[in-house]
């Protein structure tokens, strides 16, 4: 009985260890909205899932607290991106997100807040969104 007990005890303690290491709650991410003319909101929504889904993967010990398109404006830049990647279509995303105490991944800068990170995404004949590079660009 004491054997059931303590390794009750044992599963229970590891199954709260492995929720913690989770990241717990994430932070609420302020999507703003930017018209275009390029791109339907379902084109830009997909693009934003992309850009999330690749900083909650890589982006370990930070909070992404912001992101948008970058706007039709800008898109006389999309062509040399397009070029360097070969591909049919860019999108350029800009956010805001804090850094913890770690630093992410050592190369960020700890306990910092970084703005106007740009993300550039590709894809080809109208697919789904890749993430191309991220930074200052």
């Amino acid at each position: 009985m004491k054997l059931r007990t303590f390794m009750a005890s044992c599963c229970l303690f590891i199954i709260l260890l492995g929720l913690a290491a989770c990241g717990g709650q994430k932070a609420e991410i302020t999507v703003t909205e930017v018209k275009s003319d390029i791109y339907t909101a379902d084109e830009v929504n997909a693009a934003i899932d992309t850009a999330i889904e690749y900083f909650d993967k890589y982006f370990d010990g930070c909070t992404l607290t912001q992101i948008s398109y970058i706007g039709d404006d800008m898109a006389s830049t999309f062509a040399e991106w397009q070029q360097q990647y070969q591909v049919d279509e860019v999108i350029v995303l800009v956010s805001s997100f804090e850094v913890g105490a770690s630093g992410g991944d050592g190369s960020l800068n700890p306990n910092s807040t970084y703005d106007n990170w740009q993300w550039i995404l590709g894809r080809n004949a109208g697919g789904e969104w890749e993430h191309l590079t991220h930074g200052y660009c």
